[in-house]
Order: structure tokens, then C-alpha cells, then sequence
């Protein structure tokens, strides 16, 4: 997503914004939706950064993108302004849709590569090798995430004044929707469990030290599922090795 950009070689954060205001800034002005159901698609942001250093305030986005707003929930709240902002002004900043888009919203990427590996683990299409290729996408889009800086919900002024901020999701909300449901979907499977264990350590790998733990973590969230699943031994341990295949990598044997 154009909105992550690559960390710098002593950089990390965990994301995850939810925007922290300015200390004491008043509510000035509030902005609710009227209308039927749609999905926060993408927002202007220099667009909105100019908005609120017009009116000398922040402007804080209510709903994350990729999001569905409802009747009556607040889009928008601005603080500390000095003159109100035409509502037509900010709802030209907020693009709503039908549905979700890729533009700044790169969990939906994750969530439709995990949809494609759990409907191909359901009883009724049983494909676990369809769920190792979706897996080899996923470990690629968690590797460029993961090298991505991910606190971009606060956005300043060029002279260093807060106007921006937003919801944005943390380096853990990506390895839990990557990761968990395929998982739980493909317990039974030893092909995909191998896989999953191939990327989970080929992540933590790729990314900065700072956010290795996270990752690390859902090694052992993976043992204690394939022990749960696995009674004999010989079964457990072949669920619990490593290739990038599935089965069969020979650079993995």
C-alpha cells in the first residue's frame, strides 16, 4: 500500500495507531455518517493535512481503513481549530466504497490469500496444496510488511504541528490474520503445517530485530496445535519439520 513506506536500517515500531492527540486540545467539531453501509476505501491525507493546518487544528479519522461505516458513526472528529471546516471539504478526503481495495489497505490482501487457503482446507475441496501456494504469497507479503514502517497514523505538518491521525493496524494484527485461521483450518494437514512453520521462521528472519518476538510466538502456537493434532510421535514429528514445499523440498530435508 503507497501509504508504508520502507524502514530506515536503525527503525521499527509495532504500528497500530490509534491516534494519540494533542494533550488538551478541545473537541471543536464532529462528523457523522448519514447513509447506507460503506467501506472506508482510502483517504486523502495531504489533502486532509492541509485541511486541518488551515483551520489550526487535528483532524483524527474515526474508522480504519478497509472498515465499515455504519449510519450515524463519527468519521470524523477535529480538535482545536480555529474556524470550522465545511463538512463538504472533509468528506471529499474520506473515499467510500462498495467494497474493499488494495490502495491503503494491505490486510485485504492478507485476507483474501487466507480466504483462498481456508476454502481450499474445507472438507468440501480438501486441496491443502492450494493452501501452500497461498501460503508462499502470504510469507511474501508479511516479509514487505514487516519491513514497512507501520506507525503512519500520525501525520504532522512540515513545521512539526500534529494534523493528521488515524487508525492503523499493528505488526501483531497482521501475523494473527495471516496465520490463525489457516492454522486452525489446517491443523490435520502435516503438508500445511510444514509450510506454515517454513514461513513463520523465514519471517522472522526477514524482519528487524524489534519485531522478531511477535513472530517467534506463533512458533509455539503452532507446536502446541500440531500437538494436539498429532498423537503419534512420528506424525508429530513430521508436522513439526520445516519445508518450504509442504512436503518434498529437498533443500528442506
Amino acid at each position: 500500500a503507497e501509504t508504508y513506506a520502507p524502514l530506515g536500517e536503525s527503525e521499527a515500531d509495532d504500528g497500530g495507531a490509534a491516534a494519540r492527540l494533542p494533550n488538551n486540545a478541545p473537541l471543536t467539531q464532529r462528523l457523522a455518517y448519514t447513509g447506507p453501509p460503506r467501506v472506508l476505501a482510502a483517504l486523502d491525507i495531504p489533502f486532509l493535512i492541509e485541511t486541518a493546518r488551515e483551520a489550526g487544528g487535528t483532524i483524527e479519522v474515526r474508522v480504519a481503513v478497509g472498515s465499515c461505516v455504519m449510519e450515524g458513526k463519527d468519521l470524523i472528529r477535529v480538535y482545536g481549530a480555529k474556524v470550522k471546516i465545511p463538512e463538504r471539504q472533509m468528506l471529499e478526503a474520506i473515499h467510500l466504497a462498495k467494497e474493499r481495495t488494495f490502495e491503503q489497505d494491505p490486510k485485504y490482501a492478507l485476507r483474501l490469500l487466507v480466504d483462498v487457503a481456508i476454502k481450499a482446507l474445507s472438507p468440501a475441496i480438501n486441496d491443502p496444496t492450494t493452501a501452500v501456494q497461498a501460503l508462499d504469497q502470504v510469507e511474501d507479503h508479511l516479509i514487505r510488511l514487516g519491513n514497512c514502517r507501520l506507525d503512519v497514523g500520525r501525520v504532522k505538518d512540515p513545521h512539526g504541528a500534529l494534523r493528521l491521525t488515524f487508525p492503523t493496524p499493528a505488526w501483531g494484527d497482521f501475523l494473527l490474520l495471516a496465520f490463525d485461521e489457516i492454522r486452525c483450518c489446517g491443523a490435520g494437514s502435516i503438508q500445511v503445517m510444514r509450510r506454515m512453520r517454513k514461513a513463520i521462521k523465514s519471517v522472522a528472519q526477514a524482519v528487524p530485530p524489534a519485531r522478531r518476538a511477535v513472530v517467534e510466538r506463533y512458533l509455539s502456537r503452532l507446536d502446541a496445535t500440531v500437538g494436539r493434532t498429532y498423537r503419534d510421535s512420528d506424525e508429530r514429528a513430521d508436522a513439526l519439520h520445516e519445508d518450504s514445499q509442504g512436503l518434498g523440498d529437498p533443500m528442506d530435508s
